[in-house]
């Protein structure tokens, strides 16, 4: 049977081993679980019983966090992580969306929540006095709310909202505990590691490839408050950190600061997650000396693929059993792709289908209080991702990008994933985004946001000649407009929000932009 939170906390009650390290302060499994259950019993004691218990948490990774995660895992009640950089309505409508009775912050995000509608929410500050009232007179060893069941809520999660507004992913006690399990296992994570995490407690990552493989393994979890790639190394040998896990660009940023003739003298052995290029994983594995270990996967959990020894560049892996890339119009698998002499894919409107788990939900357990979205992505008895990829003939999987990346360019349609690849293999361009922009006749333009690396200057003969040197970059690829732009709008958890650059248009405020002549090759700014 699986596990569930509660009973891997459980386990940990009278574990005098470290678990948890925040600056300079450090508590045992022991401790962890006695203060985590004070606050569980006084969550029981402030909630109000005709209403669903959900609590909201508006924090970033504290103790506080820490804690109130385990207290919903003792107690049996269920916790909505809020994002933190949400403002306004944005923040109210999750905040009511999840149903949240109390909503737990601190004094830098408490004037976030002045003047908004929280459905009758109560706001308790984690440190104020009524928070330590409250905390100090539980008692630890009261008993919980329910007995949970492993397919009990645990957490509600907000997807990134890239795409749109964010969807509550129902995350349950088992959703936790099986890749807890199955990442301790396949790294050989145990009690004498110490795991960094880096990424928001608000979102998937951070509670399943690094706070439940915490729970499961007892290795010791070292929280920073916020990922800072400034502060990245020396955390690392702060906290002795042996694994960190991520998710988007992390990686990226972190080479993106000035390297040190002793960053690969630390203690990190791995690094695991997913979104991260093949440039970026080679470079930080080199740099740092440990192995990365990259994955695809989401929050709702429902389409899982890894890479594998003989996993070719540019590929996300195999995808396990059932994973297939389907014709949305037809519901009919895409052959594979067929490949030229250069490695360009030949029928990519025939290869390029959406990502589908036909065998059912996985361990997706749908979207809270949202039926149409549920049954958006549960089609015929299958998830539909809703990301677009195409397979080779060995069935290694490529990413091609969100259903909203297609480009439709000079009666062409162009994914937006492969050209982002392609533009990160020149040596001074740190990130890259491909977006539509409006054809002044029909269609789109293809448009490039690039950020170059520290001390890189854009040179637009240099860019011209490295495009002309890809053989896989079909004409209709080249950009038309190339941005450089000094940062990228990006999520919490470093997923970049192509929306907004779409909406930036083509002269971006502030950023150079450079214009490739209608019929040519050749750059020019704008």
């Amino acid at each position: 049977m699986t596990d569930t939170i509660q009973e891997l906390l459980r386990r940990r009650a009278e574990d005098p081993c470290l678990a948890l390290l925040y600056e300079e302060e450090q508590w045992s499994w022991r401790e962890y679980v006695e203060e985590s259950s004070r606050r569980a019993t006084a969550l029981i004691a402030a909630h109000d019983p005709s209403r669903p218990f959900h609590v909201g948490l508006l924090l970033d990774n504290t103790p506080e966090m820490a804690m109130a995660l385990a207290a919903a895992g003792l107690g049996g009640f269920v916790v909505a992580g809020l994002n933190t950089t949400r403002r306004g309505e944005g923040l109210a409508r999750d905040t009511r969306h999840a149903d949240c009775q109390i909503v737990l912050t601190d004094r830098e995000h408490l004037p976030l929540l002045q003047d908004l509608d929280l459905g009758g929410a109560r706001v308790i500050d984690v440190a104020g006095a009524e928070w330590h009232d409250l905390v100090s007179t539980a008692d630890p060893s009261a008993a919980p709310v329910v007995e949970v069941q492993p397919q009990d809520l645990f957490m509600l999660i907000f997807t990134s909202g890239t795409s749109g507004e964010p969807k509550a992913v129902r995350v349950t006690h088992e959703k936790v505990a099986l890749p807890g399990v199955y990442l301790v296992q396949m790294f050989g994570l145990t009690s004498a590691d110490r795991l960094y995490l880096a990424m928001p407690m608000f979102h998937s990552n951070a509670i399943m490839a690094g706070w439940g493989p915490g729970l499961v393994s007892g290795a010791a979890m070292a929280l920073a408050r916020r990922f800072s790639a400034s502060q990245f190394l020396d955390d690392l040998r702060r906290y002795g950190a042996t694994y960190m896990n991520y998710v988007g660009k992390p990686l990226a940023y972190v080479l993106a600061t000035p390297p040190r003739p002793d960053d690969a003298e630390n203690s990190l052995r791995l690094a695991f997650g997913n979104e991260a290029s093949d440039q970026d994983i080679d470079a930080f594995a080199q740099r740092f000396g440990c192995r990365v270990q990259d994955g695809f996967g989401s929050t709702e959990n429902a389409v899982v693929i890894s890479r594998v020894p003989g996993t070719p560049v540019g590929s996300l892996g195999q995808p396990l059993e059932g994973v297939k890339v389907l014709n949305a119009a037809t519901g009919e698998e895409c052959p594979p792709a067929k490949l030229g002499l250069d490695g360009e894919v030949l029928n990519l409107d025939d290869a390029v289908g959406e990502l589908v788990n036909t065998a059912g939900a996985g361990q997706f357990a749908g979207y809270y209080k949202d039926e149409a979205a549920t049954a958006a992505r549960m089609r015929g008895g299958m998830y539909w991702s809703g990301d677009l990829a195409y397979r080779d003939e060995a069935g290694f999987v490529y990413f091609a990008g969100r259903t909203s990346d297609w480009l439709r360019v000079d009666g062409e349609n162009i994914a937006a994933a492969p050209v982002e690849r392609l533009l990160l293999r020149h040596p001074d361009v740190n990130r890259a985004a491909v977006y539509a922009v409006p054809d002044e006749l029909v269609g789109d333009q293809l448009m490039a946001a690039l950020v170059l690396r520290s001390g890189a200057r854009f040179d637009p003969a240099g860019f011209t000649a490295f495009l002309d040197a890809q053989p896989d970059l079909g004409t209709k690829m080249w950009p038309r407009f190339v941005r450089m732009a000094s940062d990228l709008p990006s999520t919490a958890t470093n997923k970049t929000l192509k929306r907004e650059l779409i909406r930036q248009g083509v002269d971006a405020a502030g950023d150079p932009v450079w214009e490739r002549e209608p019929r040519g090759t050749s750059y020019v700014s704008r």
